[in-house]
């Protein structure tokens, strides 16, 4: 099979009699042999078996689990390589999708590929068969937990610890009632959330505890929902800095936080510059998490108004500005994917407006969005898909350009796509 593209999710593109064939494990421009493991419809799905002719993109995978694990889609494809396929998919999306383009592209931002995944959840599954617990990503087309012993894309303070971790839950009492841990990383201290379906015994709190201080981590259990998170022992605050203002961020170890530390730094100083606020200036921030991006903004802009769903994370949002001693940025829990004319910031006046929805995108808000008469709105992005889609409604249907868009690589080795767009009012 000649492969000629690449899908969103990484996987080379052949035609087989006009049909689709999308090929686990090949590359644009390779020629592989495959087999079909599957035939749909409209497309098959293959393996790959042997690489005929080779990409000159084409790398040997750091990971020993990769092909396997569903944590990376992308390891056997030099990085560059990677960066490139994200762009063409962003550039695809806009114009397939929003028939539209930006004015301008944006140079790509990157940081460390390897090592930089401070957020993540682990699974867990004792398997009698193997005479162990295995724990790490789920595997890639199956629903089993893969069998490996570190992650190279993990925290270092992690990455290692797979087979530690192993043998540590083999000796729990409840070695197959814990089926995921929560990883979580600040800049000076980590934790782990143990999600646990029965008690812990004496002797099980113990193990646990040992763990954490041979291991510098934090350990927290959950045995039901998210209120049900609590520290076992004495725990420290995790954080991250934001040099650039001069801000440190606390969070909660099951908080949303971007996955990429160097990358965030990055990103927001980049949004920043590009909303470019005045002292003057209302900005709104539209999904603002814990204040991410509404925080910085604060160090420059008159007033900041931060919207959030999450009721956790507004509380969050609040205690980092009264850390940081910023006094013009409020925050406001709401639903941000229905009807938003009941609360308070809707129907008042703002100069900029920043907005970082989740993948679904932000498409019930853009008519608020547009009726703040905001003459810049920065767009901050995890699917090109819904970025594309709303892109083409803030032009066609309230009055903006696109002035500018570029990706970020959050997510190095995966096929997740991070990217930014201006929208400048005509």
């Amino acid at each position: 099979m000649q492969i000629v593209d690449l899908t969103h999710d990484g996987r080379g593109v052949a035609r087989v009699e006009g049909k689709a064939v999308f090929v686990n494990g090949a590359l644009p421009g390779e020629r592989v042999s495959a087999r079909v493991a599957a035939r749909k419809r409209r497309f098959d799905v293959a393996e790959t078996r042997a690489v005929l002719i080779a990409s000159p993109d084409r790398v040997d995978p750091r990971c020993e689990a990769f092909g396997v694990c569903g944590g990376c889609a992308l390891q056997h494809q030099a990085v560059p390589a990677q960066r490139d396929s994200k762009a063409d998919a962003l550039r695809t999306a806009l114009s397939r999708i929003g028939e539209v383009m930006p004015e301008e592209w944006l140079d790509t931002l990157t940081g460390s590929a390897w090592g930089y995944r401070r957020r993540a959840r682990l699974a867990v599954k004792d398997v009698p068969k193997k005479g162990r617990v295995l724990v790490g990503f789920r595997e890639r087309n199956a629903p089993y937990v893969a069998d490996m012993e570190r992650c190279e894309i993990l925290h270092p303070s992690i990455g290692g610890l797979l087979t530690t971790l192993s043998t540590l839950i083999a000796g729990l009492s409840i070695r197959n009632r814990i089926p995921q841990i929560e990883v979580a990383v600040g800049d000076d201290r980590a934790a782990l959330v143990f999600r646990i379906l029965d008690p812990l015994s004496t002797a099980d709190e113990a193990a646990l505890l040992a763990f954490g201080d041979a291991h510098e981590l934090d350990i927290y259990l959950q045995s039901g929902g998210l209120d049900t998170v609590t520290p076992l022992g004495e725990v420290g605050a995790l954080t991250y800095r934001l040099d650039d203002f001069d801000l440190t961020m606390h969070f909660e170890p099951i908080d949303f936080i971007q996955v990429h530390g160097e990358l965030n730094n990055a990103m927001v100083s980049r949004a920043v510059d590009l909303l470019a606020p005045d002292k003057d200036d209302r900005v709104l921030d539209l999904f603002c998490g814990l204040g991410n991006f509404s925080l910085p903004i604060a160090r420059r802009a008159g007033r900041v108004v931060g919207v959030e769903g999450d009721e956790g994370l507004t509380a969050r949002a609040r205690d980092n500005a009264m850390r940081n001693e910023l006094h013009n940025a409020a925050f406001i829990a709401a639903d941000l994917f229905g009807p938003v004319t009941g609360f308070g910031f809707a129907g008042e006046t703002y100069d900029r407006v920043l907005i970082d929805p989740p993948r679904t995108g932000a498409e019930a808000v853009l008519p608020a969005v547009a009726a703040t008469g905001a003459t810049r709105v920065v767009y901050v992005s995890c699917h090109p898909g819904s970025l594309a889609r709303d892109a083409g409604s803030l032009v066609k249907e309230h009055g903006f350009q696109l002035s500018a868009a570029g990706i970020m690589d959050m997510f190095p080795h995966t096929a997740h796509v991070e990217s930014i767009a201006v929208f400048d009012r005509q």
